[in-house]
């Protein structure tokens, strides 16, 4: 089953984009996938996307993103906001 994603999620992808990113969504793999795959400057990373305007206990990964955490080989980042996707990736604002 799909999961659901949080509102932040778009305004993630379009500041991403805005920077010369490419992004794809993953968000209807489910399963504990990350939200979305970033391509820049030839590295891809992954990331959890959670709302940090949602209360501590909103942003936990779920029982499903844990294992798949824990599981994944390779970089995954968990991510509230534009900024900390920036900092991930070596990116400055587009503002």
């Amino acid at each position: 089953m799909a999961k659901r994603v949080d509102n932040n999620h778009g305004s993630i992808i379009d500041g991403l984009r805005a920077v010369g990113a490419t992004v794809q969504s993953l968000a209807a793999l489910g399963k504990g996938a990350p939200d979305i795959v970033c391509g820049f400057r030839s590295q891809n990373f992954l990331f959890e996307i959670k709302n940090g305007s949602q209360p501590p206990s909103k942003r936990r990964l779920t029982v499903a993103e844990e294992v798949w955490h824990q599981q994944w080989k390779g970089q995954v980042s968990v991510i509230e906001s534009l900024d900390d996707a920036l900092r991930t990736i070596g990116a400055t604002s587009p503002d």
